[in-house]
């Protein structure tokens, strides 16, 4: 789970989106962000889906330093 919100906060950084902005976009509330960001979340994979689709990128990109 760390692994996976530091993949998350790395792409989020990268294309220059706060955590509101992307809860807002892929649905969710801030603060889950910011638990998943945190590996304190144990995530879906519709919401792992939601998050890639939110950040432009495929969810294996997301993955793959998991």
């Amino acid at each position: 789970m760390k692994r996976f919100g530091a993949s998350v906060r790395c792409q989020r950084e990268k294309v220059g989106l706060s955590q509101e902005k992307l809860a807002e976009l892929a649905n969710v509330h801030r603060t889950y962000i910011s638990g998943m960001e945190r590996g304190l979340q144990n995530i879906s994979l519709l919401t792992m889906i939601k998050l890639a689709k939110a950040l432009s990128v495929e969810l294996d990109k997301l993955l793959s330093d998991i």
